[in-house]
């Protein structure tokens, strides 16, 4: 093989790798199905061309690597319109106004639309939003903005209220594997000049935690690696090496997804915060979902910390919604929050143990009737038959609570929630010991 792999290639191939296998046509975009379907607004903008009915505004928002420059390029493209990109981190309400007024004389001397671009719309200022405005509600453009964060947090009203929000979805394995293939064996991309192990496939799929770019890039590195040494294989090591980060052994499908899992679990529960952040960084490292990281963090906010300390799932289930709207690599600080938070607090899984004691009874046939006093009373003849009489309203009695038979006869005197003496549970163990008394009737009102 040659000493340099890429020295044949075209001119245009000391482009970035992943500016070169950027899609041309939308049939070439990889995912993103939901908003590429037939009558989609992205599809309308291609096929109606200046038509009325085609959107005037769109807002792509969707995590990094995801495609939304490149649908916007492919749209001006395939729709023959003029492309202009600008910058929200850049630009300003000048630049706006300037591109807006070349955009309307194209359309006024050349009859010719443009696709004005705007990336990180979310960082313009309420200004510089508010003079996007004319511009999409005349169609001087058709306007494509692109937002790693929430549209309804980060777009004025006005100009969200005058777009279609479109959402994309960070790639699937499958997904990856295509644009990989399509990168090593196309002339545009690596024309075969190089191979890649099996283990090197894996760990650029992890590498790349549903980033279309990030993939690509990593390929180009980790190729530019093999070509200094005179190699025309990829394997782990050298992808490890061209991108700074180990090859960590952690197999989604395997042993050691599960092992890792089991261990972050274990040291939350077991209040070993340090561990449990070493756990989630191999994770996060090695591209698990956050999504499902976020899941075990908040089952094991409930069924391990439970009502020791009720705020705990508060915070869990709000850095799973925070994964959610910003992302990773952002979503990794609220994630570390609730480990933190989790491992730290005091432990209860009465909450856990009591549900599944319930169960266990109810499986068993311990079903037995409603007690009469607390039947559903509303209908007509339910009076006859006794549903709802005697019924004590619990706000009606002294500090609310009033002494009443609420399970089936059965199951009177049965304690399914047995609080633990730790955190929260303690005060709540004094004062169910006091309602339990006043609802059963041992003890005093």
């Amino acid at each position: 093989m040659s000493a340099d792999l890429f020295s044949s290639l075209p001119e245009r191939h000391r482009e970035p790798l992943a500016v070169r296998m950027r899609p041309r046509t939308l049939e070439e975009v990889v995912g993103q199905e939901s908003v590429l379907r037939q009558a989609s607004p992205l599809r309308r903008l291609v096929e109606t061309g200046p038509r009325t009915n085609a959107p005037a505004s769109v807002i792509l928002w969707g995590p990094p690597g995801t495609g939304k420059t490149t649908l916007a390029n492919v749209v001006a493209k395939e729709s023959e319109r003029e492309f202009v990109e600008l910058s929200a981190v850049i630009a300003g309400v000048k630049e706006v106004r300037e591109v807006v007024e070349a955009a309307r004389a194209r359309l006024r001397e050349h009859g010719r639309e443009t696709v004005l671009f705007v990336d990180e719309v979310h960082r313009f200022s309420k200004s510089q939003q508010d003079a996007l405005l004319p511009s999409v509600e005349n169609r001087w453009v058709t306007l494509i903005a692109a937002t790693t964060e929430n549209p309804h947090f980060s777009v004025i009203s006005p100009l969200l209220s005058r777009s279609i929000l479109l959402t994309l979805h960070s790639l699937g394995k499958e997904e990856l594997s295509q644009l990989l293939e399509r990168a090593l064996r196309e002339e545009r991309g690596l024309n075969g000049s190089v191979q890649l192990t099996d283990d090197a496939r894996e760990l650029l799929l992890r590498i790349a935690g549903g980033d279309a770019r990030k993939i690509l890039t990593s390929l180009e590195a980790a190729a530019g690696a093999a070509e200094a040494a005179g190699l025309d294989t990829v394997n782990a090591e050298l992808v490890a090496q061209a991108v700074d980060r180990a090859a960590l052994r952690y197999d989604r499908a395997g042993d050691q997804h599960y092992d890792v899992t089991s261990a972050f679990i274990k040291s939350m529960r077991g209040s070993d915060p340090d561990a449990a952040l070493h756990y989630l960084a191999r994770m996060i490292e090695a591209g698990e979902d956050p999504r499902f990281i976020a899941r075990r963090v908040m089952i094991c906010a409930s069924e391990d910390v439970g009502m020791a300390d009720p705020s705990a799932l508060q915070v869990a289930v709000a850095a799973a919604q925070m994964v959610q709207l910003v992302g990773m690599p952002e979503g990794r600080i609220p994630l570390a929050q609730a480990v933190v938070h989790i491992a730290t607090a005091p432990k209860s899984n009465a909450s856990y143990r009591a549900i599944d004691a319930a169960l266990a009874d109810v499986r068993a046939g311990k079903t037995g009737p409603v007690p009469p006093a607390l039947r559903d009373a509303h209908y007509a003849g339910a009076k006859d038959l006794g549903h709802g009489k005697d019924y004590v309203y619990a706000h009606d009695a002294p500090h609310g609570v009033a002494r009443q038979q609420y399970p089936p006869d059965e199951l009177v005197g049965v304690d399914y929630y047995r609080p633990t003496g730790y955190g929260h549970e303690q005060a709540i163990a004094k004062r169910l010991q006091t309602l339990r008394g006043i609802v059963r009737g041992d003890g005093s009102e």
